[in-house]
């Protein structure tokens, strides 16, 4: 008997048109021999299923919904949507109270790997490398003077919650703080400021097979743009480049590093973790445990490039769901 899965879509911050890209690939590719997709979109306390041209209420009691007299309940969850409350742990904890399997991350990993600062600073702990940051708060005092005779510049401001490079900026002057700020906190209430790191910018995908933890090839990440800001990432503004022009050392560095992340966090599912490789030493930029599906996003080309079909990567992704359950 076919398992029915709800794609979940949409979420709350300014990702959500990627996450509709993202589910709109996974519901085209899902093998519909082994299981019937659903996509459910989440916004706010608007909760619906889209099937056959209708819209239909998610009860939020079960996480069910009704049709032709029919109630029907959800075996599964394929989460595709980037940002909160995919992203951060909200709608993981929500579906382990109803012991509904997802395929992602649990509540407790995910809400780590989305706080950018916390997580880079807890994996320092274990000898993994990521650039010199410091944390400041909107409502706050700091002093951006030290921040920056500690930081240096050039140097990036980013907001810590948040994906897809919104609210990115580069600041290599000082008149350019007080807008780099503005646009970081219309994002998040937290912002990160991160020594610039010279280097080539690369991206690893890292996923389960059969038990077995694999690091997919790598991309290079080759802008036309000054960093690999929203435009370069979705506009055709940079090059993706898979597998990257690095040396074979410096690959097996960051295939070895990424699945050392992905074990002493306890992840799961598909994830891919970002990097700058200065000279021989790669330095971690932040961990995606909703890495985007779209037909411009990276884990797609990174499993085809091993040989996995789109097909074969989303139904391994919810058999490892299933297994994972079982277990």
């Amino acid at each position: 008997m076919k398992k029915n899965i709800a794609i979940l879509r949409g979420g709350d911050s300014s990702e959500i048109a990627i996450s509709l890209k993202s589910a709109e690939v996974v519901s085209q590719h899902i093998d519909t021999n082994k299981y019937t997709p659903y996509r459910v979109h989440i916004e706010g306390t608007d909760w619906h299923v889209i099937h056959n041209e209708q819209t239909y209420p998610i009860d939020k009691n079960d996480f069910s919904f009704s049709t032709d007299g029919r109630k029907i309940c959800f075996d599964g969850v394929f989460m595709a949507i980037h940002g909160t409350p995919g992203e951060d742990g909200v709608l993981q904890s929500y579906f382990d109270l109803l012991n509904i399997p997802y395929n992602c991350c649990g509540s407790f990993e995910s809400a780590i790997t989305f706080n950018k600062a916390m997580c880079n600073a807890l994996l320092k702990q274990f000898n993994i490398a990521s650039a010199k940051a410091d944390l400041i708060n909107k409502d706050a005092e700091y002093d951006l003077e030290a921040i920056q005779k500690k930081i240096g510049l050039p140097c990036f401001v980013k907001p810590n919650r948040a994906g897809s490079s919104f609210g990115i900026s580069k600041v290599s002057k000082e008149n350019q703080w007080e807008d780099a700020l503005k646009d970081a906190f219309k994002h998040d209430e937290q912002v990160i400021i991160e020594a610039f790191v010279d280097g080539t910018e690369v991206t690893c995908g890292v996923i389960e097979k059969e038990g077995e933890l694999i690091a997919l090839p790598l991309t290079e990440i080759a802008t036309e743009n000054d960093f690999f800001d929203y435009e370069a990432k979705y506009e055709g503004k940079a090059q993706e480049i898979t597998p990257a022009r690095i040396s074979d050392e410096n690959r097996d560095q960051v295939q070895s590093i990424s699945k050392n992340i992905y074990r002493i966090l306890n992840l799961n599912g598909m994830v891919r973790m970002d990097y700058i490789i200065e000279k021989k030493q790669a330095f971690l930029i932040e961990i995606n445990t909703i890495p985007g599906l779209s037909e411009e996003s990276i884990i797609p080309q990174q499993a085809q490039c091993y040989g996995i079909s789109l097909k074969e990567l989303f139904n391994l992704s919810i058999e490892n769901m299933f297994s994972h359950d079982k277990a």
